[in-house]
C-alpha cells in the first residue's frame, strides 16, 4: 500500500501538538484502507516541552517519526529535513497549529491519483485574524514579487501542499542555504492544482512571526528569485548622473547669461543628503545579495540534527 508521509515542523508548539496529534488521526482512520501514513514531527530548537510531547507520541504511535535540530534553524531548514527524512510516496508539509486543514488531504490525494497533477496546493482566500497593516504589507508583497519574478508566485499561498515523490526529489536536490519554500516549489515545475480554503486562526500558542521576522523572509524571497533590485539600483544611477548633468548645465548658463552667483547652502545640503541616501540605499541592495552569496560559499549545513526516534 502507497504512503504518505506529514512533514511538520514544530518549534515551541508543546499545546498544539496534541489537538494537532487528534485531528490528523481521524484522517488517518478515515483514510486506512486506501493509503498508510507517517507523522515526521521536527522540532526546531524548541525551548518548551515540544520534544517531550513528540517523544511521547513516537512511543506510543509507530507511525510517529521525528527529527530534533540541535538549535533553532528556522522552518526552512526544518521542512527541509522532513522532506529529505520522508520515505513516503506522497509527501505533505503542514503547520502544527491547525491553520493548515487536514481534512483537505482527503481530496488533495484523489486529485493527485485521479486527475494526475504533481502537486496539490492550497492557497487561503481570507486572512483572518491578520491585522489590518500585515494584510496590506501580505498584499502588495505578493503584487511586487509577482512582478519582478519570473518565478511564479501565488498569492495567499501556503505551505501546505501535497507532492509526489518525483516532485519531493527535485526540491531536495536544490541544496541553497537561504531557501524560499514558495518559491523553490514553484520553480521546479510539475502539474500543480490550487485549492482555496478560508484562512484559520491557531488553535492554540501563539505566532513566531513577528513584523521583522516577516519582512527579513519577505526579502529573503526577493533577492532569492529576483535580480530586478540590483537593475534598479542601476537606473536609479543613471537618472541622478542625467539630473546632476542638467543641473550644472543651468548653473553654467546663469553665470555666463546673468552672472548669477551660486548660493544658498540649506537647498545644498539638502541635496548631499537626498544624493547620499540614494546612494546608501543602492549600495544596501548590492549588500543584501552580496551577503547572500557569502552565506552559500560558506556551504554551512542547513540544519544539525541531535536527536531522532531511532537514537
Amino acid at each position: 500500500m502507497e504512503k504518505i508521509s506529514v512533514v511538520i515542523p514544530c518549534y515551541n508548539e508543546e499545546e498544539a501538538i496534541p489537538l494537532f496529534y487528534q485531528e490528523i488521526s481521524k484522517i488517518i482512520e478515515n483514510l486506512k484502507k486506501k493509503i498508510t501514513f507517517e507523522l515526521i514531527f521536527v522540532n526546531d530548537g524548541s525551548k518548551d516541552k515540544t520534544l517531550i510531547k513528540i517523544r511521547d507520541l513516537a512511543r506510543k504511535d509507530k507511525k510517529v517519526r521525528y527529527i530534533s535540530f540541535s538549535r533553532n534553524f528556522g522552518k526552512e531548514a526544518a521542512m527541509l529535513a522532513g522532506l529529505e527524512y520522508a520515505t513516503g510516496d506522497y509527501v505533505t508539509t503542514m503547520d502544527v497549529d491547525l491553520q493548515d486543514p487536514p481534512y483537505l488531504l482527503e481530496e488533495m490525494l484523489r486529485l493527485i491519483k485521479e486527475e494526475g497533477y504533481d502537486c496539490v496546493a492550497t492557497k487561503s482566500t481570507s486572512r483572518n485574524g491578520y491585522s489590518f497593516f500585515r494584510k496590506f504589507c501580505t498584499k502588495w508583497y505578493y503584487r511586487i514579487i509577482g512582478t519582478i519574478s519570473k518565478t511564479e508566485m501565488v498569492a495567499g499561498a501556503r505551505d501546505f501542499r501535497l507532492m509526489t515523490r518525483q516532485m519531493v526529489d527535485a526540491i531536495i536536490s536544490m541544496k541553497e542555504y537561504n531557501r524560499y519554500s514558495k518559491g523553490l516549489f514553484s520553480f521546479v515545475g510539475f502539474d500543480t492544482k490550487w485549492i482555496e480554503f478560508e484562512n484559520q486562526e491557531r488553535i492554540a500558542g501563539t505566532t513566531k512571526w513577528n513584523f521583522w521576522k516577516l519582512f527579513s523572509y519577505a526579502l529573503n524571497g526577493i533577492t532569492a528569485f529576483s535580480t530586478a533590485p540590483l537593475v534598479l539600483s542601476a537606473i536609479i544611477g543613471i537618472l541622478f548622473c542625467f539630473i546632476a548633468f542638467i543641473m550644472i548645465m543651468i548653473i553654467i548658463l546663469k553665470t555666463l547669461i546673468w552672472g548669477d552667483a551660486v548660493s544658498g547652502w540649506p537647498s545644498l545640503a539638502c541635496i548631499v543628503f537626498l544624493v547620499g541616501g540614494i546612494q546608501l540605499f543602492c549600495t544596501g541592495i548590492i549588500g543584501q545579495y552580496l551577503a547572500k552569496t557569502y552565506l552559500e560559499v560558506k556551504h554551512r549545513p542547513i540544519y544539525i540534527i541531535k536527536e531522532t526516534e531511532k537514537m
